[in-house]
């Protein structure tokens, strides 16, 4: 038992050395290649949506009839349960009805 707790000690203690002394990552972002439609609404998607991802991102989703407002509450919902995006719940349906409107 001291043996497995020691060896877990010395991991964590590597571990948080290897964590201290890593360069920093640096990276460019590309060029936006795209730009949001106009609509109503664009001013609440571009304060929510880019501040976490590109336009080119929102313009590469499947576009279509059937991937309309079903698809965009699902995705809006998905940003904000999975990946924590913090938009507020007003906001929701803003997205929702430029997304689908749009795109």
């Amino acid at each position: 038992m001291t043996s497995k707790l020691l060896l877990a000690c010395c991991a964590i203690a590597a571990l948080s050395i290897a964590a201290a002394t890593a360069a920093p990552l640096n990276y460019t972002v590309p060029e936006e290649t795209t730009t949001l439609k106009p609509g109503p609404n664009l001013d609440v998607v571009q304060n929510n949506c880019t501040a976490c991802h590109s336009a080119d991102y929102i313009k590469t989703q499947p576009q279509g009839e059937k991937f309309k407002k079903d698809f965009w509450q699902a995705e809006v919902t998905k940003m904000i349960k999975v990946y924590g995006a913090p938009i507020d719940d007003a906001d929701v349906g803003k997205i929702v009805e430029y997304l689908a409107a749009t795109y």
